[in-house]
């Protein structure tokens, strides 16, 4: 009769190591799914900012016409990607694009000075700022939650509950990598 019953407290103890290691698991995932809705819901702002920002410079820059198509086919690219992989790309691609944008601003005093262009470029800048926090908060989730689905114990259970690694949010762009250059 002893032997049965710390066979069942063994049997019981394991029990609940294994629950718990697979609620750690479950409390990452959601962790990680939280992380990357945040970073979606900064994107869906910078995505809503982008039409107004062009309409303000199209009376400035009506011949810039290349510019202005490229951030609306980068922001239609980005509008439809999915996962951070595809998001990553198509948020660097348009992250060029604007800078191309900002770049060419340079040549009209008149639209550098218009409170319109100055409250829509400090809206896209204060958002681009909350995409990078949300893009940082990201991927240490994923790490974290990476980590742990690969180390032995949960590894034994995180493959067989359909635990599968996540992509980090990375940038595509040699660009963005790039240090800024000064010169005063």
């Amino acid at each position: 009769m002893i032997p049965l019953l710390i066979g069942l407290g063994i049997l019981a103890i394991l029990v609940l190591w294994i629950v718990s290691i697979y609620n750690g698991l479950v409390h990452l995932r959601n962790y990680v799914d939280n992380a990357w809705a945040q970073i979606d819901v900064q994107l869906k702002r910078r995505h809503d900012l982008i039409p107004n920002l062009l309409e303000t410079v199209k009376g400035y820059m009506g011949h810039e016409r290349e510019t202005l198509e490229a951030i609306t086919n980068a922001r239609a690219g980005a509008i439809k990607a999915t996962g951070p992989a595809e998001a990553g790309a198509a948020e660097s691609k348009l992250s060029g694009a604007l800078r191309g944008l900002m770049v060419n601003v340079e040549r009209y005093p008149d639209l550098k000075a218009s409170t319109n262009f100055l409250a829509l470029q400090e809206e896209l800048s204060s958002t681009e700022n909350k995409i990078s926090f949300a893009r940082q908060a990201y991927n240490d989730s994923v790490t974290k939650y990476n980590t742990r689905i690969q180390t032995i114990p949960a590894a034994f259970i995180a493959g067989p509950a359909g635990f599968t690694k996540r992509d980090l949010f990375e940038l595509t762009d040699e660009a963005e990598r790039a240090v800024p250059e000064v010169k005063f």
